[in-house]
């Protein structure tokens, strides 16, 4: 039986670009290991940071090394121009973390492509990146969710009357401590907890560097919980892990620090609060339209037994470390059994 040829894409033009290297080197070692070496021939195609696209040789040094491409300024005629490699590709393997990579505009691409390839697709993709569009989503699903307040750039970057009184409202509605996030970046980049009003008049001008829409969210005292969801129309959920930390919050630094945050799978949870987790992060899935994979992630405050929808990622991290893979590994699935199940998905959608 013929091969069949993955184009395993990876890198981009976002702040993730080291972690999106991390989690396509694991995904390149399962696709050959095992039965799939024999069902699968790989084609590692690498977004540099300056966005022009390598294959073959190049791309797989990075996968081995491990280290980006120095990359110089955009060179516009360089900037998608496809390796001719490219068009041999049956099923794309999209690994890109963040901006230009899991919030529709590279699953738009490759709808155009008229390839198939793993994961959401554009609608998923758009609404699961964006903090304010999936918060609006999950509020029309009557899904439970820890109280938030949304602004814009122009509001925080305004005259001297109108950020003061801005100000105001989110310290009237939400409290303190409270969290401001980005809209539209992941693995925690820009995010700060707040305590005080001048804590947060600093978030907001910081946040509002990195995206013109910003949400933030009333601190709630609870423990963090995530249940992965693999599948199309009939999705199925993991079981629940939980993480803890030895910093203030989840920041980027614990997240990425070894030793400063600890996976617990399963979650010591009463088993009607594991069936509650699973059960919404289904309908968490379903309501923003997601395939193939997921992660949804969860605040559960135990003394009240009140659980809290906090977000869905839908292209979320792929090392053997990394909490996806672990959920479905602790559910019954292998690594390699995993990948192979997406790229199966990939082209039942």
């Amino acid at each position: 039986m013929a091969k069949m040829r993955v184009g395993l894409l990876f890198g981009g033009r976002s702040g993730e670009h080291e972690v999106s290297i991390n989690s396509a080197q694991a995904i390149a070692q399962a696709l050959q290991t095992g039965e799939n070496v024999h069902k699968y021939d790989i084609l590692p195609v690498y977004i540099q940071k300056n966005g022009v696209w390598v294959a073959g040789d190049t791309a797989n040094k990075v996968l081995e090394s491990k280290t980006p491409l120095s990359s110089e300024e955009n060179d516009p005629s360089q900037l998608w121009q496809f390796p001719p490699e490219v068009q041999t590709v049956q099923v794309w393997y999209p690994i890109l973390h963040g901006p230009n990579g899991e919030d529709g505009t590279i699953q738009g691409l490759l709808t155009l492509m008229q390839v198939p390839f793993v994961g959401s697709g554009v609608l998923g993709s758009a609404v699961g990146m964006d903090k304010i569009a999936m918060k609006m989503a999950f509020a029309q699903a009557g899904l439970p969710q820890v109280k938030y307040e949304a602004v814009e750039r122009s509001q925080i970057w305004s005259n001297p009357c109108i950020f003061p009184k801005l100000c105001d409202d989110i310290e009237a509605a939400l409290g303190y401590p409270c969290f401001v996030k980005p809209a539209n970046l992941g693995s925690s980049v820009g995010i700060a907890k707040v305590r005080s009003h001048s804590e947060l008049e600093t978030a907001l001008d910081s946040a509002a560097s990195y995206d013109r829409r910003i949400v933030i969210e009333a601190g709630v005292t609870a423990r963090e919980l995530e249940c992965a969801v693999l599948g199309n129309d009939n999705p199925k959920a993991s079981v629940v892990g939980e993480i803890t930390f030895d910093s203030d919050f989840y920041d980027y630094e614990t997240k990425y620090t070894e030793g400063r945050s600890q996976v617990h799978i399963p979650a010591d949870l009463p088993e009607n609060i594991v069936t509650q987790i699973k059960e919404m992060a289904i309908q968490a899935f379903k309501t923003v339209d997601a395939a193939g994979l997921a992660r949804v992630d969860f605040f559960y405050v135990e003394e009240s037994q009140e659980i809290y929808l906090n977000e869905i990622n839908t292209l979320p991290g792929f090392t053997q470390f990394s909490m996806y893979p672990q959920l479905w590994k602790a559910t019954g699935i292998s690594f390699e059994q995993l990948v192979d199940q997406l790229v199966q998905l990939a082209l039942e959608k």
